[in-house]
C-alpha cells in the first residue's frame, strides 16, 4: 500500500564511466519498506536485494533506512544503459538514468613497424589502427615533437552498434623522410585524453649492388669457366638464384657457379640474382665461346615447277665469324655464300641434292643436305617383259614416278581401256608408295592369247603424260622327249607327321601328248579339253617343305618346285615310264 509519506531522497543521475570503473547508481527511500526493483532497458535484473543473474550487481546501503543502491564493478560495455529504481507497493518509479561506458582504444599499431624498410627514392606511406574503441579514437602523427598534417582518417563502426575502429594514413614524399626518423602514431577519445601512441623508425636501404665476372674469356667449348656474382647490400644478401637462358640453374646457391661451357652460353646469358629483404637485383653476362657451326635455321627440300623460282634458306650459327657454302651435290661449283641460295628459272636437270656447308676457321664444320624436285609430267620405269603361268592368275606391274601424283593411271590393251576396279577376268589396282605408285594389272586364268598382247600402262598429271609398253611372258617348266609330262599341286593345307616328314595331298594330271603348250601349265579344277587327264588323288611323303626350284625325287618321279603360295604348292615334272603314272590312278 502506498504511504503518502514515501518519497525518494536520492534518485540514479546519468553517468559517463570508463570501462572497468566500480559505478554506484543511488536511490534511498526513506520510510518505505516494500519491495525495491532495479530496471535496466526496461528489464527487472532481480527481486529486490537478490540480483544473483548479475554477478557483478550489488544492491547496497541499510535497508532498513530504505538505502536500494545498485553498485557495478568493472563497468563493462554491456552496462551502457538505462537504469531505473522502482518501489513496488508505492508504484514510484526514479528518474531514468544513463550509464554512458566509454571504451578507450586499443594501443595503435603502425603496419611495418616498428622498422618501416624503404627504398631508396620510394615514398612514404605510413598507416595506423586504432581499434574497438567508444567513442571512435582520434588519430594525429608526430615528428620531432611536431604534428604532421595531411594525413587520411577513416572509421569504421563494429557490429555491437557502440565501439568504433580507426585507421589514419600517412603519406610523406621521398624529399620529406630521412634514415633513421622517429615517426609517432598518437590515438586518443574521451575515455584516455593523454592519449596511447606507438613509433616507428624510418630505414632508407638500397637494393643489392651486383658485379658479375668471367673468366677466362674468350673460351673453347668444353673447357671450365668461373662464374663470379659479387654484391653489396643493405640490408645483407639473403639469397643468391642462377639461371641460364632463363632456366634456374637449382644445384648452385652461393656466390660462384663453375661449369663446362657449350655453345649455348653464347647466346643464353648466364645471370645472377641477389635477393636482400628489400627485393632482389639481377644482372647477365654472356660468354665469348668459340664453338663450331650450328644450325640455327633448317633449309627445307623443295618441290617448284619448271621454270618457277627456288630459294633455299639456311641460316648457321659460329663463334668466330662462319663462312656459307652452297653446291648441288656433285659439282664443285660455289652457288652461294649467303644464308639464301636463289635458282632461278629451274629446268629438270636443276633437280637433286643440294648442300649447305658452314665453316668456322680453326674450329670446326658442318653441312646439310636437301633435294630440290622439279615438277613435270611422270616417268615410268618397269620391266617390258613380266611372266606368268598359263591358267594360273598372273599379274603385270608399273612403277610411276610422278611430281605432282599422277592424277590419272590407264591399262589399254586391244580395244580395251581399264583405270580402276574389275572387267572380266581383269582387275586394276593402285598403290602408292614412298618411292612412287604402283599400279597392278591382275588376269584371272591366264590363257594364250594373253602372251600374245601388248599392254599400255599410261600416266597423266598437269605437265603431261607417260606411257610403258609391257609384254606377258609364258612361264614354265622343260619339255621331256619321253614319258609323260605332268603338274602336281597340292590341295591340302601342310600337316606334321613323325619325325620332320611333312605330307600333302596331290592330284595328278597326265597330258596324252607332252608337245602341246598347254601341257607344261595347269591349275587345280581345270581340264584343258581333255588334253589333261585328272586322276585320283595319292599321298605324298618328302623329308622336308618343298623350297622353290627345289628337286623331289618320289619313286621314279622328277619333279620340281616351280611356285609356291601361302596355301598352294605346284610341282611340274616327268614320269618317264609310262607304267609309273598309272600308280597315280588310271
Amino acid at each position: 500500500m502506498r504511504g503518502t509519506e514515501a518519497m525518494f531522497s536520492q534518485q540514479p543521475q546519468d553517468l559517463v564511466v570508463v570501462a572497468g570503473q566500480l559505478v554506484t547508481l543511488p536511490c534511498s527511500i526513506p520510510g518505505y519498506n516494500g519491495v525495491v526493483l532495479w530496471i535496466k532497458n526496461g528489464l527487472a535484473l532481480g527481486v529486490g536485494r537478490d540480483l544473483s543473474g548479475y554477478p557483478r550487481y550489488t544492491v547496497t546501503g541499510n535497508h532498513g533506512s530504505g538505502e536500494h543502491h545498485l553498485q557495478i564493478q568493472h563497468v563493462e560495455l554491456t552496462d551502457d544503459a538505462v537504469f531505473e529504481c522502482q518501489a513496488v507497493q508505492a508504484a514510484m518509479r526514479s528518474r531514468p538514468a544513463r550509464l554512458t561506458v566509454l571504451v578507450p582504444p586499443e594501443d595503435p599499431v603502425i603496419s611495418g613497424g616498428p622498422v618501416v624498410s624503404l627504398r631508396a627514392g620510394d615514398p612514404l606511406n605510413l598507416t595506423c589502427h586504432a581499434d574497438n574503441a567508444k567513442p571512435a579514437a582520434s588519430i594525429i602523427w608526430i615528428r620531432n615533437g611536431e604534428v604532421l598534417n595531411g594525413a587520411m582518417y577513416s572509421k569504421t563502426l563494429l557490429r555491437d552498434g557502440k565501439r568504433e575502429s580507426t585507421v589514419s594514413t600517412l603519406y610523406l614524399s621521398p624529399s620529406n623522410i630521412e634514415t633513421g626518423q622517429q615517426i609517432i602514431c598518437k590515438a586518443s577519445n574521451k575515455a584516455v585524453p593523454n592519449g596511447k601512441e606507438t613509433s616507428v623508425t624510418i630505414d632508407i636501404q638500397h637494393l643489392p649492388l651486383v658485379n658479375l665476372s668471367v673468366e677466362p674469356q674468350p673460351v673453347l667449348e668444353g673447357n671450365l669457366v668461373k662464374f663470379h656474382c659479387s654484391a653489396k647490400a643493405n640490408p645483407p644478401v639473403t639469397h643468391y638464384r642462377w639461371a641460364k637462358g632463363g632456366s634456374i640453374i637449382k644445384e648452385v646457391s652461393g656466390d660462384t657457379y663453375e661449369v663446362i661451357v657449350d655453345h649455348s652460353f653464347f647466346t643464353e646469358p648466364v645471370s645472377c640474382e641477389v635477393t636482400n629483404p628489400l627485393g632482389s637485383t639481377n644482372i647477365s653476362r654472356n660468354v665469348d665461346v668459340y664453338f663450331g657451326p650450328r644450325m640455327a635455321a633448317e633449309p627445307q627440300s623443295l618441290q617448284v615447277d619448271l621454270g618457277s623460282d627456288a630459294v633455299f634458306n639456311c641460316a648457321w650459327t659460329g663463334n668466330p665469324s662462319l663462312t656459307i657454302v652452297w653446291m648441288k651435290r656433285g659439282s664443285g661449283v660455289v652457288l652461294s655464300n649467303e644464308n639464301l641460295l636463289t635458282l632461278k628459272s629451274v629446268r629438270q636437270e636443276d633437280a637433286g641434292k643440294y648442300v649447305c656447308r658452314a665453316v668456322v676457321p680453326r674450329v670446326g664444320a658442318g653441312e646439310k643436305e636437301v633435294s630440290l624436285t622439279v615438277n613435270g609430267p611422270p616417268t615410268i620405269s618397269s620391266t617390258q617383259t613380266q611372266q606368268a603361268l598359263h591358267g594360273e592368275k598372273g599379274q603385270i606391274k608399273c612403277f610411276i614416278r610422278s611430281t605432282p601424283p599422277p592424277d590419272r593411271i590407264a591399262w589399254s590393251w586391244k580395244e580395251t581401256v581399264l583405270e580402276s576396279g574389275t572387267s572380266g577376268r581383269y582387275t586394276v589396282e593402285t598403290v602408292n608408295t614412298e618411292e612412287g605408285v604402283i599400279s597392278t594389272l591382275t588376269m584371272s586364268n591366264i590363257v594364250p592369247a594373253d602372251f600374245q598382247t601388248i599392254y599400255n600402262c599410261t600416266a597423266w598429271n598437269s605437265f603431261g603424260s607417260d606411257t610403258e609398253i609391257i609384254r606377258l611372258k609364258e612361264q614354265g617348266g622343260s619339255q621331256g622327249s619321253t614319258g609323260s609330262t605332268f603338274l602336281l599341286f597340292k590341295s591340302r593345307g601342310w600337316g606334321f607327321l613323325e619325325s620332320n616328314q611333312v605330307a600333302f595331298y596331290v592330284h595328278c594330271c597326265r597330258c596324252p601328248n607332252p608337245s602341246l603348250p598347254t601341257c607344261k601349265q595347269g591349275t587345280h579344277g581345270h581340264d584343258y579339253a581333255s588334253q589333261m587327264h585328272t586322276h585320283s588323288c595319292v599321298r605324298l611323303s618328302v623329308n622336308k617343305s618343298p623350297q622353290l626350284n627345289a628337286s623331289i625325287s618320289l619313286n621314279e618321279c622328277k619333279l620340281k618346285v616351280i611356285r609356291q603360295w601361302d596355301n598352294e604348292t605346284i610341282l611340274l615334272g616327268k614320269c618317264l615310264p609310262p607304267q609309273i603314272t598309272e600308280r597315280f590312278g588310271n
